[in-house]
Protein backbone atom coordinates (compact mmCIF):
# COMPACT_ATOMS: atom_id res chain seq x y z
CA UNK A 1 0.00 0.00 0.00
CA UNK A 2 1.14 3.24 -1.08
CA UNK A 3 0.36 6.99 -0.21
CA UNK A 4 -3.29 7.28 0.41
CA UNK A 5 -3.09 10.89 -0.29
CA UNK A 6 -2.23 12.61 -2.87
CA UNK A 7 -1.63 16.96 -3.73
CA UNK A 8 -4.65 18.86 -6.06
CA UNK A 9 -3.74 19.60 -8.78
CA UNK A 10 -5.52 21.90 -11.50
CA UNK A 11 -4.23 21.65 -15.02
CA UNK A 12 -5.36 24.70 -17.06
CA UNK A 13 -4.91 24.71 -20.93
CA UNK A 14 -4.68 27.86 -23.12
CA UNK A 15 -5.93 28.31 -26.70
CA UNK A 16 -3.98 29.00 -29.92
CA UNK A 17 -4.55 31.89 -31.46
CA UNK A 18 -2.60 34.37 -33.57
CA UNK A 19 -3.67 37.88 -35.34
CA UNK A 20 -3.86 38.36 -38.78
CA UNK A 21 -0.75 39.40 -39.91
CA UNK A 22 -1.03 41.89 -43.47
CA UNK A 23 2.18 43.07 -45.32
CA UNK A 24 2.64 46.73 -45.91
CA UNK A 25 2.13 47.58 -49.14
CA UNK A 26 4.53 48.29 -52.04
CA UNK A 27 3.61 51.79 -54.21
CA UNK A 28 2.76 50.03 -57.77
CA UNK A 29 2.65 46.81 -56.41
CA UNK A 30 0.07 44.38 -56.23
CA UNK A 31 -1.59 43.74 -52.61
CA UNK A 32 -0.14 40.24 -50.98
CA UNK A 33 -3.48 38.79 -49.87
CA UNK A 34 -3.74 38.89 -46.29
CA UNK A 35 -2.52 35.31 -44.15
CA UNK A 36 -5.08 34.45 -41.29
CA UNK A 37 -4.35 31.32 -38.73
CA UNK A 38 -7.77 29.70 -37.51
CA UNK A 39 -8.81 30.31 -33.75
CA UNK A 40 -8.73 26.56 -32.10
CA UNK A 41 -11.08 26.36 -29.58
CA UNK A 42 -9.51 25.84 -26.22
CA UNK A 43 -9.01 21.78 -25.13
CA UNK A 44 -10.06 21.12 -21.44
CA UNK A 45 -7.81 19.28 -19.26
CA UNK A 46 -9.10 16.24 -17.94
CA UNK A 47 -8.78 17.69 -14.29
CA UNK A 48 -10.94 21.07 -15.06
CA UNK A 49 -13.86 18.31 -16.73
CA UNK A 50 -13.13 16.32 -12.92
CA UNK A 51 -14.07 19.95 -11.11
CA UNK A 52 -16.94 20.65 -13.28
CA UNK A 53 -18.72 17.05 -11.75
CA UNK A 54 -20.85 17.27 -8.77
CA UNK A 55 -18.74 16.09 -5.20
CA UNK A 56 -20.77 13.12 -5.27
CA UNK A 57 -19.99 11.98 -9.02
CA UNK A 58 -16.47 12.52 -7.98
CA UNK A 59 -16.43 10.25 -4.89
CA UNK A 60 -18.08 7.67 -6.86
CA UNK A 61 -15.72 7.97 -9.93
CA UNK A 62 -12.46 7.49 -7.07
CA UNK A 63 -14.52 4.81 -5.20
CA UNK A 64 -15.06 2.92 -8.53
CA UNK A 65 -12.15 3.37 -9.62
CA UNK A 66 -10.15 2.14 -6.34
CA UNK A 67 -12.84 -0.85 -6.92
CA UNK A 68 -10.97 -2.22 -10.35
CA UNK A 69 -7.82 -1.83 -8.59
CA UNK A 70 -6.53 1.28 -10.62
CA UNK A 71 -6.63 4.13 -7.96
CA UNK A 72 -4.85 3.61 -4.39
CA UNK A 73 -5.41 6.99 -3.35
CA UNK A 74 -8.22 8.89 -0.70
CA UNK A 75 -11.70 8.59 -1.35
CA UNK A 76 -12.15 12.61 -0.93
CA UNK A 77 -13.93 13.70 -3.98
CA UNK A 78 -10.75 15.84 -4.36
CA UNK A 79 -9.28 15.74 -8.35
CA UNK A 80 -5.47 14.66 -8.45
CA UNK A 81 -3.16 14.03 -10.92
CA UNK A 82 -3.60 10.37 -9.45
CA UNK A 83 -6.88 9.92 -9.99
CA UNK A 84 -6.72 11.38 -13.71
CA UNK A 85 -3.65 8.85 -13.76
CA UNK A 86 -6.15 6.14 -12.64
CA UNK A 87 -8.88 7.11 -15.23
CA UNK A 88 -6.29 6.79 -18.53
CA UNK A 89 -4.78 3.40 -17.07
CA UNK A 90 -8.23 2.07 -16.90
CA UNK A 91 -9.12 3.40 -20.36
CA UNK A 92 -5.61 1.53 -21.72
CA UNK A 93 -6.73 -1.46 -19.59
CA UNK A 94 -10.11 -0.99 -22.09
CA UNK A 95 -8.38 -1.16 -24.74
CA UNK A 96 -9.55 3.22 -25.27
CA UNK A 97 -7.55 6.01 -25.82
CA UNK A 98 -6.47 7.34 -22.66
CA UNK A 99 -7.78 10.67 -22.58
CA UNK A 100 -8.19 10.77 -19.16
CA UNK A 101 -12.42 11.54 -19.35
CA UNK A 102 -14.48 8.81 -19.50
CA UNK A 103 -17.21 8.95 -22.02
CA UNK A 104 -20.68 8.10 -20.44
CA UNK A 105 -20.49 3.75 -22.09
CA UNK A 106 -16.72 3.88 -19.71
CA UNK A 107 -18.18 5.43 -17.20
CA UNK A 108 -21.55 3.23 -17.02
CA UNK A 109 -19.45 -0.20 -17.55
CA UNK A 110 -16.66 0.94 -14.84
CA UNK A 111 -19.59 1.42 -12.35
CA UNK A 112 -21.29 -2.21 -13.06
CA UNK A 113 -17.78 -3.68 -12.98
CA UNK A 114 -17.37 -1.85 -9.33
CA UNK A 115 -20.84 -2.80 -8.18
CA UNK A 116 -20.01 -6.37 -9.27
CA UNK A 117 -17.30 -6.78 -6.97
CA UNK A 118 -18.99 -4.62 -4.17
CA UNK A 119 -21.43 -7.62 -4.00
CA UNK A 120 -18.93 -10.21 -4.86
CA UNK A 121 -17.15 -9.04 -1.44
CA UNK A 122 -20.22 -8.36 0.47
CA UNK A 123 -19.03 -4.59 0.98
CA UNK A 124 -21.15 -3.05 3.90
CA UNK A 125 -20.82 0.16 5.84
CA UNK A 126 -21.67 -0.68 9.01
CA UNK A 127 -21.49 1.01 12.62
CA UNK A 128 -19.92 -0.87 15.62
CA UNK A 129 -21.54 -1.52 18.69
CA UNK A 130 -18.46 -1.87 20.59
CA UNK A 131 -16.82 1.22 20.01
CA UNK A 132 -18.97 2.76 18.10
CA UNK A 133 -16.88 3.98 14.63
CA UNK A 134 -18.15 2.92 11.39
CA UNK A 135 -15.99 0.97 9.04
CA UNK A 136 -16.92 -0.93 5.94
CA UNK A 137 -16.52 -4.68 5.97
CA UNK A 138 -16.34 -7.01 3.21
CA UNK A 139 -18.95 -9.16 4.96
CA UNK A 140 -18.66 -12.12 2.00
CA UNK A 141 -14.61 -12.40 2.89
CA UNK A 142 -15.13 -12.04 6.73
CA UNK A 143 -18.14 -13.52 8.23
CA UNK A 144 -16.92 -14.92 11.50
CA UNK A 145 -17.66 -12.11 14.26
CA UNK A 146 -16.77 -12.24 18.02
CA UNK A 147 -16.09 -9.42 20.38
CA UNK A 148 -15.80 -8.33 23.67
CA UNK A 149 -15.19 -4.96 25.74
CA UNK A 150 -12.26 -4.19 23.96
CA UNK A 151 -13.39 -4.80 20.36
CA UNK A 152 -14.41 -6.21 17.51
CA UNK A 153 -13.10 -8.75 15.23
CA UNK A 154 -14.07 -10.22 11.63
CA UNK A 155 -12.27 -12.99 10.18
CA UNK A 156 -12.90 -15.69 7.35
CA UNK A 157 -13.24 -19.57 8.26
CA UNK A 158 -9.56 -19.98 7.90
CA UNK A 159 -8.12 -17.39 9.39
CA UNK A 160 -6.38 -15.85 5.99
CA UNK A 161 -8.69 -12.63 6.30
CA UNK A 162 -8.84 -11.02 9.34
CA UNK A 163 -10.22 -7.16 10.64
CA UNK A 164 -9.53 -6.30 14.36
CA UNK A 165 -10.97 -2.87 15.89
CA UNK A 166 -9.91 -2.39 19.29
CA UNK A 167 -10.48 0.09 21.88
CA UNK A 168 -8.31 1.45 24.68
CA UNK A 169 -8.04 4.52 26.73
CA UNK A 170 -4.64 6.50 26.92
CA UNK A 171 -3.50 9.15 28.76
CA UNK A 172 -2.66 12.28 26.44
CA UNK A 173 -2.52 10.25 22.96
CA UNK A 174 -0.97 11.69 19.85
CA UNK A 175 -0.61 10.30 16.55
CA UNK A 176 3.02 10.00 16.71
CA UNK A 177 3.12 8.50 19.44
CA UNK A 178 0.52 5.78 19.23
CA UNK A 179 2.51 4.56 15.65
CA UNK A 180 4.96 3.99 17.27
CA UNK A 181 3.43 1.53 19.29
CA UNK A 182 2.09 0.04 16.67
CA UNK A 183 5.69 -0.18 15.08
CA UNK A 184 6.88 -2.20 17.91
CA UNK A 185 4.35 -4.77 18.05
CA UNK A 186 6.39 -8.21 17.65
CA UNK A 187 6.61 -9.68 13.88
CA UNK A 188 6.00 -6.68 12.67
CA UNK A 189 7.81 -4.63 9.75
CA UNK A 190 7.17 -1.55 8.41
CA UNK A 191 7.00 -0.54 4.99
CA UNK A 192 5.36 2.68 5.28
CA UNK A 193 3.94 4.97 7.62
CA UNK A 194 1.99 8.17 8.01
CA UNK A 195 1.32 10.58 10.95
CA UNK A 196 -0.84 12.78 10.51
CA UNK A 197 -2.10 15.13 13.51
CA UNK A 198 -5.92 13.20 13.49
CA UNK A 199 -4.75 10.10 12.34
CA UNK A 200 -1.49 7.47 11.58
CA UNK A 201 -1.21 4.94 8.51
CA UNK A 202 1.43 2.10 8.84
CA UNK A 203 1.36 -1.15 6.27
CA UNK A 204 3.90 -3.99 6.27
CA UNK A 205 4.39 -7.63 6.68
CA UNK A 206 3.53 -8.91 10.27
CA UNK A 207 5.39 -12.35 9.94
CA UNK A 208 3.44 -14.40 6.22
CA UNK A 209 0.58 -12.23 6.06
CA UNK A 210 0.09 -8.18 4.98
CA UNK A 211 -1.10 -5.79 7.58
CA UNK A 212 -2.44 -2.57 7.22
CA UNK A 213 -3.62 -0.14 10.04
CA UNK A 214 -5.35 3.07 10.62
CA UNK A 215 -5.75 4.34 13.62
CA UNK A 216 -7.49 7.68 15.98
CA UNK A 217 -7.53 9.69 18.93
CA UNK A 218 -10.20 11.99 20.89
CA UNK A 219 -9.46 13.34 24.12
CA UNK A 220 -8.11 9.74 25.78
CA UNK A 221 -10.35 7.29 23.89
CA UNK A 222 -8.27 5.15 21.71
CA UNK A 223 -9.83 3.54 18.26
CA UNK A 224 -7.32 1.13 15.69
CA UNK A 225 -8.25 -0.34 12.90
CA UNK A 226 -5.94 -3.88 11.88
CA UNK A 227 -6.22 -5.65 8.66
CA UNK A 228 -4.39 -8.76 8.20
CA UNK A 229 -4.34 -11.05 4.90
CA UNK A 230 -2.50 -13.73 3.73
CA UNK A 231 0.01 -12.33 0.79
CA UNK A 232 -1.69 -14.87 -1.66
CA UNK A 233 -5.49 -12.82 -0.96
CA UNK A 234 -3.37 -9.45 -2.21
CA UNK A 235 -5.38 -9.24 -5.78
CA UNK A 236 -9.07 -9.66 -3.82
CA UNK A 237 -7.90 -7.91 -0.61
CA UNK A 238 -5.94 -4.27 -1.95
CA UNK A 239 -9.08 -2.74 -2.92
CA UNK A 240 -11.11 -3.05 -0.46
CA UNK A 241 -8.60 -1.51 1.59
CA UNK A 242 -8.53 1.31 -0.15
CA UNK A 243 -11.90 1.52 0.03
CA UNK A 244 -11.83 0.64 3.73
CA UNK A 245 -8.93 3.28 4.63
CA UNK A 246 -11.57 6.29 3.39
CA UNK A 247 -14.69 4.54 5.40
CA UNK A 248 -13.13 4.56 8.62
CA UNK A 249 -14.46 7.03 10.82
CA UNK A 250 -13.60 6.40 14.39
CA UNK A 251 -15.62 8.92 16.49
CA UNK A 252 -18.45 9.44 13.91
CA UNK A 253 -21.09 12.01 15.15
CA UNK A 254 -24.51 11.61 15.48
CA UNK A 255 -25.85 12.79 11.98
CA UNK A 256 -23.32 10.41 10.36
CA UNK A 257 -25.22 7.09 12.20
CA UNK A 258 -26.22 5.63 9.02
CA UNK A 259 -27.53 6.56 5.13
CA UNK A 260 -30.06 9.09 4.66
CA UNK A 261 -33.41 8.44 5.82
CA UNK A 262 -35.95 6.84 3.28
CA UNK A 263 -38.54 9.81 2.10
CA UNK A 264 -42.04 10.06 3.53
CA UNK A 265 -43.47 9.70 -0.19
CA UNK A 266 -41.92 7.71 -2.57
CA UNK A 267 -42.39 8.13 -6.42
CA UNK A 268 -41.82 5.55 -8.71
CA UNK A 269 -43.00 3.84 -12.10
CA UNK A 270 -44.57 0.09 -12.49
CA UNK A 271 -45.56 -1.73 -15.57
CA UNK A 272 -49.02 -3.48 -15.58
CA UNK A 273 -48.21 -7.02 -16.90
CA UNK A 274 -51.19 -8.69 -16.90
CA UNK A 275 -55.01 -8.55 -17.03
CA UNK A 276 -55.74 -9.82 -13.34
CA UNK A 277 -53.58 -6.71 -11.26
CA UNK A 278 -50.35 -7.87 -11.64
CA UNK A 279 -47.51 -4.95 -11.96
CA UNK A 280 -43.87 -5.29 -11.63
CA UNK A 281 -41.66 -2.07 -10.02
CA UNK A 282 -38.67 -0.98 -8.45
CA UNK A 283 -37.90 -2.66 -4.89
CA UNK A 284 -35.91 0.37 -3.67
CA UNK A 285 -39.01 2.32 -4.22
CA UNK A 286 -41.56 0.05 -2.40
CA UNK A 287 -39.59 -0.78 0.55
CA UNK A 288 -40.79 -0.09 3.85
CA UNK A 289 -44.70 1.24 3.04
CA UNK A 290 -47.17 1.90 4.89
CA UNK A 291 -49.37 1.86 2.51
CA UNK A 292 -49.02 1.62 -1.86
CA UNK A 293 -51.02 3.31 -4.39
CA UNK A 294 -51.76 2.93 -8.11
CA UNK A 295 -53.60 6.10 -8.21
CA UNK A 296 -56.78 5.35 -10.68
CA UNK A 297 -56.77 1.63 -9.43
CA UNK A 298 -56.50 1.82 -5.20
CA UNK A 299 -54.09 0.16 -2.87
CA UNK A 300 -51.65 -2.44 -3.74
CA UNK A 301 -50.01 -5.06 -2.31
CA UNK A 302 -46.16 -6.11 -2.77
CA UNK A 303 -46.36 -9.94 -3.29
CA UNK A 304 -42.97 -10.79 -4.02
CA UNK A 305 -39.31 -8.99 -3.49
CA UNK A 306 -36.43 -9.92 -6.18
CA UNK A 307 -33.21 -8.44 -3.92
CA UNK A 308 -30.76 -9.77 -6.20
CA UNK A 309 -32.16 -7.51 -9.26
CA UNK A 310 -33.88 -5.12 -7.75
CA UNK A 311 -37.28 -5.87 -9.03
CA UNK A 312 -40.81 -6.16 -6.68
CA UNK A 313 -44.24 -7.41 -7.70
CA UNK A 314 -47.00 -5.59 -6.82
CA UNK A 315 -51.04 -6.68 -6.93
CA UNK A 316 -54.06 -4.84 -7.48
CA UNK A 317 -57.40 -6.50 -6.74
CA UNK A 318 -60.68 -6.06 -8.93
CA UNK A 319 -59.03 -3.51 -11.52
CA UNK A 320 -60.91 -3.29 -14.82
CA UNK A 321 -59.57 -2.08 -18.37
CA UNK A 322 -55.99 -2.45 -17.22
CA UNK A 323 -53.77 -2.35 -20.35
CA UNK A 324 -50.84 -5.28 -19.52
CA UNK A 325 -47.39 -4.59 -22.20
CA UNK A 326 -46.58 -7.28 -24.43
CA UNK A 327 -43.31 -8.93 -22.87
CA UNK A 328 -41.78 -9.97 -25.80
CA UNK A 329 -38.31 -9.05 -26.87
CA UNK A 330 -36.29 -8.56 -29.47
CA UNK A 331 -32.69 -8.83 -30.17
CA UNK A 332 -30.33 -7.30 -27.34
CA UNK A 333 -30.85 -3.33 -27.85
CA UNK A 334 -28.69 -0.59 -27.11
CA UNK A 335 -30.19 2.29 -28.09
CA UNK A 336 -34.03 2.17 -25.76
CA UNK A 337 -37.12 4.44 -25.22
CA UNK A 338 -37.49 4.53 -21.43
CA UNK A 339 -41.38 5.34 -20.98
CA UNK A 340 -42.36 6.09 -17.06
CA UNK A 341 -44.28 8.95 -14.70
CA UNK A 342 -41.66 11.17 -13.43
CA UNK A 343 -42.15 13.14 -10.26
CA UNK A 344 -44.72 15.64 -9.57
CA UNK A 345 -42.76 17.75 -8.64
CA UNK A 346 -40.97 17.91 -11.89
CA UNK A 347 -44.20 18.22 -13.61
CA UNK A 348 -46.45 20.88 -12.65
CA UNK A 349 -48.14 17.97 -10.10
CA UNK A 350 -49.22 16.28 -12.83
CA UNK A 351 -49.02 12.16 -13.61
CA UNK A 352 -48.47 11.84 -17.37
CA UNK A 353 -46.70 9.34 -19.01
CA UNK A 354 -43.26 10.36 -20.76
CA UNK A 355 -40.63 9.01 -22.73
CA UNK A 356 -36.79 9.65 -23.20
CA UNK A 357 -33.92 8.36 -25.20
CA UNK A 358 -31.25 6.36 -23.60
CA UNK A 359 -28.21 4.24 -24.20
CA UNK A 360 -27.53 0.79 -22.69
CA UNK A 361 -23.85 -0.02 -22.43
CA UNK A 362 -23.92 -4.13 -23.09
CA UNK A 363 -21.01 -5.70 -20.42
CA UNK A 364 -22.20 -9.04 -21.24
CA UNK A 365 -23.43 -11.84 -18.86
CA UNK A 366 -27.24 -11.77 -17.33
CA UNK A 367 -25.66 -8.16 -15.27
CA UNK A 368 -27.68 -5.45 -15.59
CA UNK A 369 -26.79 -3.31 -18.09
CA UNK A 370 -25.82 0.77 -17.32
CA UNK A 371 -27.73 3.35 -18.93
CA UNK A 372 -27.35 6.74 -19.53
CA UNK A 373 -28.12 9.70 -18.94
CA UNK A 374 -29.28 8.89 -15.74
CA UNK A 375 -32.67 8.54 -14.96
CA UNK A 376 -35.34 11.34 -13.43
CA UNK A 377 -37.16 10.80 -10.01
CA UNK A 378 -40.08 8.99 -10.80
CA UNK A 379 -38.84 7.04 -13.44
CA UNK A 380 -37.10 4.18 -11.64
CA UNK A 381 -39.37 0.76 -12.47
CA UNK A 382 -40.05 2.45 -16.12
CA UNK A 383 -40.19 0.49 -19.17
CA UNK A 384 -37.90 0.27 -21.81
CA UNK A 385 -38.50 -0.54 -25.58
CA UNK A 386 -36.33 -0.90 -28.37
CA UNK A 387 -36.48 1.12 -31.66
CA UNK A 388 -38.71 -2.02 -33.10
CA UNK A 389 -41.05 -1.12 -30.15
CA UNK A 390 -40.35 -4.52 -28.41
CA UNK A 391 -39.54 -4.88 -24.82
CA UNK A 392 -36.13 -4.47 -23.70
CA UNK A 393 -35.80 -4.27 -19.73
CA UNK A 394 -37.37 -2.39 -16.52
CA UNK A 395 -35.24 0.57 -15.67
CA UNK A 396 -34.17 1.28 -12.51
CA UNK A 397 -32.42 3.90 -10.58
CA UNK A 398 -30.33 1.72 -8.34
CA UNK A 399 -28.68 3.87 -4.25
CA UNK A 400 -24.77 3.25 -4.43
CA UNK A 401 -22.78 3.46 -1.24
CA UNK A 402 -19.16 5.13 -1.22
CA UNK A 403 -16.56 5.66 1.31
CA UNK A 404 -15.41 9.41 1.18
CA UNK A 405 -14.26 11.79 3.44
CA UNK A 406 -17.21 12.40 5.42
CA UNK A 407 -17.33 8.79 5.83
CA UNK A 408 -20.00 8.18 3.17
CA UNK A 409 -21.76 9.60 0.23
CA UNK A 410 -24.57 8.27 -1.70
CA UNK A 411 -24.96 8.51 -5.32
CA UNK A 412 -27.46 6.50 -8.15
CA UNK A 413 -26.76 4.39 -10.98
CA UNK A 414 -29.26 4.24 -13.79
CA UNK A 415 -29.42 0.17 -14.89
CA UNK A 416 -31.49 -1.70 -17.31
CA UNK A 417 -32.79 -5.21 -16.24
CA UNK A 418 -32.94 -7.48 -19.00
CA UNK A 419 -36.38 -9.02 -20.50
CA UNK A 420 -35.22 -12.50 -19.64
CA UNK A 421 -34.22 -11.74 -16.00
CA UNK A 422 -37.99 -9.88 -15.83
CA UNK A 423 -39.59 -12.90 -17.75
CA UNK A 424 -38.14 -15.90 -14.97
CA UNK A 425 -38.30 -13.21 -11.68
CA UNK A 426 -42.42 -13.48 -13.20
CA UNK A 427 -42.17 -16.85 -13.46
CA UNK A 428 -40.97 -18.08 -10.37
CA UNK A 429 -43.64 -15.89 -8.71
CA UNK A 430 -46.37 -17.80 -10.53
CA UNK A 431 -47.20 -14.41 -13.01
CA UNK A 432 -48.77 -15.77 -16.40
CA UNK A 433 -47.95 -12.81 -18.39
CA UNK A 434 -51.01 -12.09 -20.85
CA UNK A 435 -50.03 -8.91 -22.02
CA UNK A 436 -50.71 -7.98 -25.97
CA UNK A 437 -50.68 -4.21 -26.02
CA UNK A 438 -47.54 -2.45 -27.37
CA UNK A 439 -49.37 0.89 -25.93
CA UNK A 440 -45.86 1.24 -23.06
CA UNK A 441 -47.80 4.78 -22.18
CA UNK A 442 -51.20 2.56 -21.40
CA UNK A 443 -49.08 -0.23 -19.50
CA UNK A 444 -47.32 2.10 -17.13
CA UNK A 445 -48.49 3.45 -14.12
CA UNK A 446 -47.48 5.48 -11.24
CA UNK A 447 -46.55 3.79 -7.90
CA UNK A 448 -46.74 5.98 -4.58
CA UNK A 449 -45.44 4.42 -1.56
CA UNK A 450 -46.22 6.11 2.00
CA UNK A 451 -44.09 5.86 4.99
CA UNK A 452 -43.43 6.71 8.71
Amino acid sequence: MRAMFAAMILLTSGSLAEAQLTQPTIAGAKPKQATTVPIRPAVQAPADTANAMPQADRLALQSDLAWVGEYNGAITGDVSERMVAAIKEYQKAKGGKPTGVLNPQERSVLAETARRRQENVGWKIVTDAVTGARLGIPTKLVPQQTGDANGTKWSSPTGTIQILLSRRKEAGPTTAKLADEEKKQPGRNVDYTVVKPDFFVLSGLQGLKKFYIRGSFKSDEVRIMTLLYDQATENTVEPVVIAMSSAFNAFPIAQQGGPPPRKTVDYGTGVVVNEDGAIIADREITEGCISITIPGYGHADRTADGKERGLALLHVYGARELKPLALASGAAATSVEITGIADPQDQGGGSAASSVKAQASQIGGDGDAPLSPALGPGFSGAAALDASGKFAGIALLKPLIVAGASNMATTSQAVLVSPGTVREFLKANGVNTNGASSDVKAAVVRVICVRK
